[in-house]
């Protein structure tokens, strides 16, 4: 079905990128429009887990992911004010046949772009889209040149603000959750562990681990505050207020946060998944579809898992019976994992005598029961969408 049909996406960002080379693959001619005037070094560290890393295996891409990730082999959680260890979760020796793996954004990026045009995809810069028109004639994308473009069918993978979500859903103002992250990258000391270590705090919370072999830190700090920040990844912020916000926690974590000159800030909002994908020859997918907290890493992994589903269910239907069996193959999954992340962002950050409760019940789930930590999760991990 997909066999010479002219496709539009709309963002080479993780979403646009993967969806247009999968499509590719099965017969469609891709065309994906970006408004950056190069694909290049944007954002910071991204976790892969299994469920994800099954799709790009399937895209012929798993070498290319492997020699640009690092494996992941363990997660520590932290008390961040005592640096007294609450849980490992051993990966290698609790899920051997599951791979999780570290990557820069843009080297991810590099990765799907590169297959993508290997595919035959043509990726068109500056092209910032003002408008998109849905009607009985096919879709139409305006840009800001003043440019006019008809598809046959329309993807949109172009996140957050998307302009597509917008014309099938109308725009729903976000819920901001009296929480800000700061990202940051630094380079790592020699002796870096491939391993995901979360510091844990009343109010606050520190992801970091590995990127590039080794070579970089990634750090992710997420503080409760009443003050506003915009949604953007782009915003730098007076690296003092990061020191202060975690002033309490270790020597370690105060070590490095000493280190950052320019960390970027940005407000954390909760966007309610749109509850119309698709329509009159087109379909949204990634961040566009259904935005998530950062709080469970899968806000990639999701857009790798709706590319290929979306890609498959057109190669077999009609776009109208295809862009429906998408939603409905995909909507209950994407919902647990957003609500699933909305948990976390509460779990991370208790205080007083519900975090001590927590914590004694995770070292000793740590000590006797181990694979049931990582077991409350295969629901997740475990799913495969390029098996059916």
């Amino acid at each position: 079905m997909l066999d010479g049909r002219k496709v539009t996406v709309l963002g080479a960002g993780i979403a646009g990128l993967a969806v247009a080379r999968a499509m590719a693959l099965r017969g469609a001619e891709v065309t994906v429009l970006e408004q950056a005037p190069e694909i290049g070094e944007v954002g910071a560290g991204l976790q892969i887990s299994p469920n994800g890393a099954r799709v790009i295996e399937a895209l012929g891409l798993g070498d290319a992911l492997a020699g640009a990730s690092m494996r992941a082999v363990a997660v520590d959680m932290i008390d961040g004010e005592t640096g007294g260890q609450v849980v490992r979760l051993d990966l290698l020796r609790d899920r051997p046949d599951q791979t999780f793996r570290f990557v820069h954004r843009a080297d991810l990026i590099d990765c799907l772009a590169t297959g993508a045009r290997a595919a035959g995809v043509t990726i068109r810069l500056l092209q910032k889209v003002e408008a998109v028109t849905l009607g009985p004639h096919p879709p139409r994308v305006t840009t800001a040149q003043g440019a006019e473009l008809e598809a046959d069918l329309l993807i949109g993978a172009d996140g957050l603000h998307s302009k597509l979500r917008a014309a099938l859903n109308g725009t729903v103002a976000p819920f901001f959750t009296r929480q800000v992250a700061w990202r940051a990258t630094l380079p790592a000391e020699p002796d870096i562990a491939p391993v995901v270590k979360v510091f844990l705090g009343p109010g606050r919370h520190l992801v970091t681990y590995p990127l590039r072999g080794g070579t970089l830190r990634n750090i992710v700090a997420v503080e409760e505050r009443g003050r506003w920040a915009e949604e953007s990844w782009s915003l730098t912020d007076d690296p003092l207020a990061l020191r202060i916000a975690f002033g309490g926690f270790v020597p370690e974590v105060r070590g490095w946060l000493d280190r950052i000159e320019r960390p970027n800030l940005w407000g954390l909002f909760r966007h309610p998944v749109a509850p119309k994908w698709h329509g009159q020859g087109a379909a949204i997918l990634g961040d566009a579809a259904h935005p998530t907290l950062p709080f469970l890493a899968q806000g990639a992994n999701m857009a790798l898992e709706d590319a290929w589903v979306l890609a498959d269910c057109l190669a077999a239907r009609e776009p109208d019976a295809a862009f429906g069996a998408y939603q409905s193959a995909r909507m209950a999954r994407v919902r647990r994992i957003v609500e699933a992340a909305n948990a976390n962002a509460r779990n991370y950050h208790l205080s007083g005598i519900r975090r001590d409760i927590a914590h004694a019940g995770l070292r000793l789930a740590g000590r006797f029961a181990p694979d049931r930590l990582l077991g409350r999760f295969d629901w997740l991990y475990g799913h495969d969408v390029t098996a059916g």
